[in-house]
Formats: structure tokens, C-alpha cells, sequence
């Protein structure tokens, strides 16, 4: 006998809805393991084709699927029906975004906030003919900062975030440490200034709500701390 879990899922349309709502699917399980990816194309074809949300590599990589499920960030492609513990589910949009349809939010100014850090390695030096040579040790130091995917659950969980606009957001740190502390990189005093800005680092209250929302298990925070010892070593 099949199982059924009913599915209730945030909607609005800007072009025909005065204000978003909420409407209930009854989504069939249809094997072990069943994906919340799953159930949310099941709605999408089988119930509704008007139904809008992102999705793509269905392999937690590329970071197009977050979503707040059940009141926490996570990524839909990963998160199994049965590891919820519920025959309810309430999938809404990633909270703190402008939402364009359904669960797909504009992410414009997520991904300018990311940018604003200058993501990327700076150079003043030469630049070398082959590779430029990094130790080990030096490599080591970027583990738990590369592998982030731009998904925004982190950001969209953080109540500093939702309160002021121009906020960078846990992201942006993180990634800017990541450059911060790369052994090859000598922008650290074009990016300094940014993280210190009001709107900057000092701005987390280590509430750790990016730490608990991360589906690659990063830790924001501790590169807010990182980027806060720097700013206090160098005097900014």
C-alpha cells in the first residue's frame, strides 16, 4: 500500500494574486529514500504545471534548490522525505528574499552582496609563468571555505540579514576569507575595509543560525571571527 504525506507549499503570483497563500498536495512516496526534489516535481507534474520552483544538478552541488522546510533552510535535493518525521510538510521560499513566484526568490542581491567582497584572488606581484606554488600547509588553511555553494540558506537564516538591507551576510564572509587567508592572494587591504564597513562584520551577533543552516556543514561564524581578528590585528 502506498504512503502518502500531504504537502503544503507557499504560492504567489504577482501578475494575478494580491497576496501569497498557501495550498496542500497529497504527494505519493513512491520508494525509500524518496527526496523532497522528488515530491516537489510529483507536485509540479502531476498537480500543477503553474507550480514554480528552481532546481538542477539534484545533487546538492549546484545550490539552486534551497528552500525552508519545515522553518529551516536546507536544499531539497538532498533532504529525504523520511528523515522530516512527518506526514506534514511546509516547504516556503528562503525567507528574507523578495519572492518572484512561488519558491523562486530573486537572488540578484544576494549574488551582489557576494560580489561587493571581490571573491577572487588579487595580485600586486608578478603574476608567475606556470602555477602559483602553494604549500600544503597553506592549502589546508582554505578547507571548510572553498566548498561553499551559493545556495543562501546560510544569509536567509540570519535575522541580521532580514533587519538591514545592505548587510553583507554570513556568504559574503565566508567567502571573503576564504581569500583573506589563501597564501597567494595580496588583496587583503582592498577587502579589509569592506568587511568593516556598518554594514560589515561587526553586524553578526554569533547567533549561529548560518552555522546550523549550512547543507555543507561550513561554519560562517568562525570566518566572521577570523575577518574580526584581522580587522583588530592590522587596526582598522
Amino acid at each position: 500500500m502506498s504512503k502518502y504525506v500531504n504537502i503544503e507549499v507557499f504560492r504567489y503570483d504577482p501578475e494575478k494574486d494580491k497576496e501569497p497563500y498557501y495550498e496542500t498536495y497529497s504527494v505519493e512516496i513512491r520508494k525509500k529514500g524518496m527526496l523532497m526534489l522528488e515530491a516537489l516535481n510529483q507536485i509540479k507534474w502531476e498537480h500543477d504545471t503553474t507550480f514554480s520552483f528552481r532546481r538542477s544538478c539534484r545533487e546538492g552541488v549546484c545550490g539552486s534548490d534551497g528552500l525552508n522546510i519545515n522553518g529551516v533552510n536546507m536544499l531539497s535535493c538532498i533532504t529525504k522525505i523520511e528523515e522530516l518525521g512527518t506526514d506534514h510538510i511546509t516547504v516556503q521560499p528562503l525567507p528574507g528574499m523578495r519572492v518572484i513566484r512561488d519558491l523562486v526568490t530573486d537572488v540578484e542581491d544576494f549574488f551582489n552582496k557576494f560580489i561587493t567582497v571581490k571573491p577572487y584572488l588579487i595580485r600586486r606581484s608578478a603574476i608567475p609563468d606556470k602555477e602559483m606554488y602553494q604549500s600544503p600547509e597553506d592549502r589546508r588553511k582554505l578547507d571548510g571555505l572553498y566548498e561553499c555553494i551559493l545556495c543562501g540558506c546560510c544569509s536567509s537564516s540570519c535575522p541580521s540579514y532580514w533587519a538591514d538591507k545592505d548587510y553583507l551576510g554570513p556568504n559574503a564572509f565566508l567567502r571573503a576569507y576564504r581569500y583573506l587567508v589563501d597564501s597567494r592572494d595580496e588583496g587583503s587591504d582592498v577587502r579589509l575595509p569592506i568587511l568593516n564597513d556598518k554594514h560589515g562584520v561587526w553586524r553578526c551577533h554569533t547567533i549561529y543560525n548560518c552555522v546550523e543552516a549550512c547543507p555543507k556543514e561550513l561554519n560562517p561564524t568562525k570566518s566572521i571571527v577570523g575577518v574580526r581578528k584581522m580587522l583588530m590585528e592590522r587596526q582598522y
